[in-house]
């Protein structure tokens, strides 16, 4: 029997902009067999309206019961890490622990950074520094930091009451971003509009994953045959490379009711 789960990846605008569109979404997805519900995090929607990823996770967390969820991305250099770190641990403990943080640089590709005068060009030592200190806030121990970035001062406190896994996008397997995905709890490949060829998951996996503790593959796309037109995607390949989860996704530009009935069908069988 097949470990694989299944999950949905779709970004909180357009016509998902609607929080109480994306908690209807999530709990028909438990209904309907799905493993876990993932929004991007943006500020600027490729369509509007938009919600708040954080907001409607809290709101998912609260209506389901089992299904993971988590932003999938969240760019720890365009946040506050203090403040993400008690976003995701009040989601985490909302959820009974099923928060997953999916993290990544984070794109300006609708201006989520620019049109807020955020410089790009620090990105890859922000999200690192920030993402420590994350860390640290979780782990309860007291805080006292002075980095390039970013300065927090804060006493012991207790830690996560769940553990709270990290996965990290991957856009190019830079050694610096390989570096950062060993330490992580999984990847994300993202260097494109489709899926990673198996051969080049399994050199992405071979390249990232520990030997001494559980390690999640997340890969991207369209395998539901609920599509108007069924993408034809080969899971078993995928899986046999290192994939443990299949993220179904869905784009702002379909119609919500094709997407629900996407939804609906469940995961799709390899």
């Amino acid at each position: 029997m097949s470990s694989l789960r299944h999950g949905l990846y779709l970004p909180p605008f357009g016509p998902f902009g609607d929080p109480a569109a994306l908690v209807e979404l999530a709990v028909r997805a438990e209904a309907a067999g799905w493993d876990g519900v993932f929004l991007w995090d943006h500020v600027v929607p490729g369509a509007p309206p938009i919600a708040d990823p954080w907001t409607t996770l809290a709101a998912i967390a609260q209506a389901t019961s089992t299904i993971l969820l988590g932003p999938m991305v969240t760019p720890p250099a365009r946040r506050r890490p203090w403040v993400l770190a008690r976003q995701a641990s009040t989601v985490s403990r909302l959820s009974g622990g099923r928060l997953v943080l999916g993290t990544g640089l984070g794109s300006d590709e609708t201006g989520d950074f620019s049109r807020f005068g955020e410089p790009l060009g620090p990105r890859s030592a922000k999200f690192d520094e920030a993402l420590a200190i994350v860390r640290a806030v979780w782990s309860g121990t007291e805080v006292h930091h002075r980095g390039d970035h970013f300065h927090v001062d804060l006493d012991a406190a207790a830690p996560e009451p769940h553990p709270i896994p990290v996965w990290t996008a991957m856009s190019t397997d830079h050694p610096r971003v390989l570096a950062r995905a060993t330490t992580s709890d999984g990847i994300f490949p993202l260097a494109g509009p489709h899926p990673p060829a198996p051969e080049e998951l399994s050199r992405l996996v071979t390249a990232t994953r520990p030997a001494d503790r559980p390690f999640d593959v997340a890969v991207a796309g369209n395998a539901s045959p609920a599509w108007n037109h069924p993408p034809t995607i080969d899971l078993d390949a995928l899986t046999a490379a290192g994939m443990t989860w299949w993220l179904e996704s869905l784009i702002h530009f379909d119609p919500l009711d094709l997407s629900m009935e996407v939804v609906d069908a469940g995961p799709p069988l390899p």
